[in-house]
Formats: structure tokens, sequence, C-alpha cells
């Protein structure tokens, strides 16, 4: 390989790895620390580092294991019901606000608005919160449904809306309508089956 293009793929390499530190997911981080690692030890191969080669190589095995152990992992999903005035939940909007306006910009908690709130479990670690209110009898609409970053998996986003769709459905439901403005909150929705109908509205049929 010409010793040019191989010093940029060195570069890249390292730019790579340097990305995964950035990522409080740790799916995202495993993903993309994988391909750093692999991309490090074939310019460890070339420029014939061996030591280089084999320490990448290592870490991309561990982070194949862990990745399988991540996506071969049964977690118990559960729902924690709380009241509009729960102190834990007044506290958890409070201390990720800033985040949560990223996803939900100018979102204002509203208690006696947000009839419908519990916390989403993942083996009983708070994973999540979700508020909604009835639009109308048939109509479920989203207020928040924001998840922690250690668990951006969309594990969350099924849970709720496919392995809740009964419970939904028992109580009149038809449609859940989520309003969106941000790009990830979109590509999130629509890759949990939702529809845009407008510039900022997602549909999605129960």
């Amino acid at each position: 390989m010409n010793i040019e293009y191989l010093t940029w793929f060195g570069y890249a390499a390292s730019a790579i790895i340097a990305l995964s530190m950035t990522m409080s997911s740790i799916v995202k981080f495993r993903w993309i620390n994988l391909v750093g690692a692999l991309s490090f030890s074939t310019y460890g191969f070339f420029i014939d580092a061996i030591p280089v080669m084999a320490l990448n190589g290592f870490i991309a095995t561990v982070d194949i294991y862990y990745l399988y152990r991540i996506y071969s992992k049964k977690e118990l999903f559960s729902t924690l019901e709380v009241r509009g005035d729960n102190k834990y939940l007044l506290r958890f909007l409070e201390f990720h606000s800033k985040e949560i306006q990223k996803f939900f910009p100018g979102f204002l908690y509203n208690s006696g608005k947000n009839t419908i709130s519990f916390f989403v479990l993942r083996n009983m670690n708070v994973a999540g919160i979700f508020l909604a209110h009835p639009e109308d009898n048939h109509t479920l609409k989203v207020g928040l449904d924001y998840v922690i970053p250690e668990y951006r998996d969309y594990k969350n986003g099924h849970y709720v809306y496919h392995r809740l769709r009964d419970s939904f459905i028992k109580e009149g439901f038809e449609k859940v309508i989520v309003n969106s403005s941000c790009n990830k909150h979109s590509k999130y929705l629509k890759k949990l089956g939702f529809k845009k109908v407008d510039d900022s509205t997602f549909v999605k049929e129960i």
C-alpha cells in the first residue's frame, strides 16, 4: 500500500477510536470502537507493527464479545406509574432538563395535563420516562418519551410502542401522535414505525 495512503489510513483509524470515546451510549461506543480497532489492527499489519495489530485485534475481540452479550441478553422490562406531583419524577425531569430540551425543544412539564405517566424500567433500573395524555377518545398524544443516554438502543421505544400496544388498545386508543422538530428524534420515531404527516407531527396506528 502507498505509504501516504497508509499514513492517512492510520489517522482515520485514530479518529474513529477517538470518536467512540465521545459516545454516551454503550452500544454506539462498542460499534464505533470495534470499527476503529479493526482499522488500527489492519494498519498495524501493513506497517509490520505486530504489537499494534495484536493489541487492537484484542480490543476488537472484546468489543465483539460485549456486543454479543448486549444483543443476546434478555432484559426484564416493566413500567412504574407515577403521579404528576411525584418528587422523583420532578427531580428526574430537572436533572435531565438540558438533554430533554435537545430532543423536545420547548418542553414544559404540566402535571395536570400528562395523565399517563410512567418510568420505563430495565432490570429495575430507570431507563426513561413516558408522559402522555388523551388528545381525544381514540388518540394518545405523547408529551415526552425520553430515554437516558446509557439506554438509547431503541429497546425502550420498541417496548413502549409495541409490547404495550395491547394496554393502549384496552384504553380505547387507536393511534399515537408525537410532535418532533429534532432530527435525531424524528429518525427514532421513523424506526419505530411512525409516519410523518406534516412538518412536525408523527403518527403511528396502534
